[in-house]
């Protein structure tokens, strides 16, 4: 089996939940090809979804030195000290990942993070400019939602959810959301 095979199969694995099998391909894939980020970066994964925030970490670094232009890579890595609550260590990536490939994701961690440091204001200014700027990306209207629902304002969160459903007609979180 190819690199490239067992990279898929490693992340088909890893969304089927099988972290442990999904765990042993990120490491044969990094005997294979020790200087590529791939294996690490799977690992780094496989970490994030057992909560493991310092292991992730550790593998986003083996592979931000072998790849340090991927935006992907900064925002996972952003997203691990989000969890650890090392907000400044996040900011920092989220916004690098940002600066390297404008990902929506990253952006919308940019708002967590807003939230985060207590700049709820700030977080929400920043997802309507980002609706305006995207006004396709699904995500966004979804966690505008979200925040309006956390605020009290069920009818705007009502609204937004709808036009996400509109874009998104199977998307399931948000058909159990208007549901309730």
């Amino acid at each position: 089996m190819s690199f490239e095979e067992r990279h898929k199969e490693g992340y088909e694995l890893l969304h089927e939940k099988d972290l442990d099998s999904s765990l042993d391909m990120a490491r044969r894939l990094q005997r294979m090809k020790p200087d590529a980020p791939e294996g690490y970066t799977l690992e780094a994964e496989v970490m994030q979804k057992l909560s493991q925030w310092d292991a992730s970490i550790t593998s986003l670094n083996e592979a931000i030195e072998l790849d340090s232009d991927s935006g992907r890579l900064y925002n996972l890595r952003g997203y691990a000290y989000l969890n650890k609550d090392d907000l400044e260590k996040a900011h920092e990536d989220f916004e690098m990942a940002i600066a390297l490939d404008n990902l929506p994701s990253a952006h919308r961690h940019l708002v967590l993070y807003k939230l985060m440091t207590g700049k709820g204001n700030e977080a929400i200014t920043y997802l309507l400019d980002r609706i305006r700027t995207d006004p396709r990306d699904v995500e966004n209207w979804i966690l505008m939602g979200d925040l309006m629902k956390k605020g009290g304002h069920e009818a705007k969160a009502r609204s937004y959810y709808e036009q996400a459903l509109r874009m998104d007609p199977d998307n399931e979180y948000v058909k159990e959301l208007l549901n309730h």
